[in-house]
């Protein structure tokens, strides 16, 4: 027969056992649960009021700590989907906004650089690049809706590509034929581009954008935010003579 001594030792012992079994196993589902997580993406996702054309992953694409300067060019990066059954021309450019914000800056012209990239038709678009020239009638309209989830595109790459004189630039008017996207990515042959930056465009700040979209009787005002870099920016050797405790 045991002493109660030997029988609260025994006690104390299972309960610490099934303590070490659940917290085990919470441990395991937080693990698994933090597995299922995916990498953010800092462009904006927005759409047309009606649904027929969506924004996604548009952002000024990174290129250094110091960003560009004032009255340069910047790249950017959007994938443009059509979800409707007819063709559609986007014609994108910039301006300031009305009510001047600190941090917003505006390009003198939004224009393309390089030939136009082959886009492909798709049930469920995905971003595949192109854009060309149609001298369809265009409008939009200034409301912002991102509460409906679609088809991201890929992050920015850290680098941004080179940029050729302002002269070269064509109109960024887009035709996305049905149900087909276009994309632009630091990669690309074909690139756009802002060009004439009203100030310095560094991170934390954003760019002004107007997309008209034929068929839409007011424009879609938006900003573009400065991409986050995929890794963080390399720190300076210290200065010479730099005493260390």
């Amino acid at each position: 027969m045991r002493s109660l001594g030997t029988r609260r030792v025994t006690l104390a012992a299972g309960v610490a056992t099934v303590a070490v079994i659940a917290l085990a196993g919470c441990s395991a589902g937080q693990v698994a649960e933090t597995a299922l997580l995916k990498t953010p993406i800092s462009g904006l996702n927005t759409q047309s009021p009606d649904g027929k054309l969506l924004i996604r992953n548009l952002q000024v694409i990174y290129n250094d700590p110091e960003g560009y300067p004032a009255n340069g060019d910047a790249a950017l990066e959007v994938a443009l989907f059509n979800q409707s059954t007819d063709e559609m021309t986007v014609l994108i450019s910039s301006r300031p906004l009305q009510d001047e914000q600190a941090g917003i800056v505006s390009a003198r012209q939004i224009g393309l650089d390089g030939g136009p990239a082959a886009g492909r038709p798709s049930a469920n678009p995905e971003p595949t690049g192109g854009s060309s020239d149609s001298p369809d009638e265009v409008g939009g309209s200034n409301e912002q809706n991102t509460g409906v989830e679609q088809p991201s595109t890929p992050p920015s790459l850290p680098s941004a590509p080179s940029i050729a004189p302002t002269a070269t630039l064509q109109p960024a008017r887009i035709t996305i034929p049905p149900l087909s996207s276009v994309t632009y990515l630091p990669e690309d042959d074909s690139k756009l581009v802002a060009a004439g930056l009203s100030d310095e465009l560094v991170p934390g700040h954003s760019l002004s954008l107007v997309f008209e979209v034929s068929g839409q009787a007011q424009p879609i005002e938006l900003t573009a935010p400065f991409a986050v870099p995929l890794s963080p920016a390399s720190r300076a050797p210290g200065e010479t003579g730099e005493e260390h405790e």
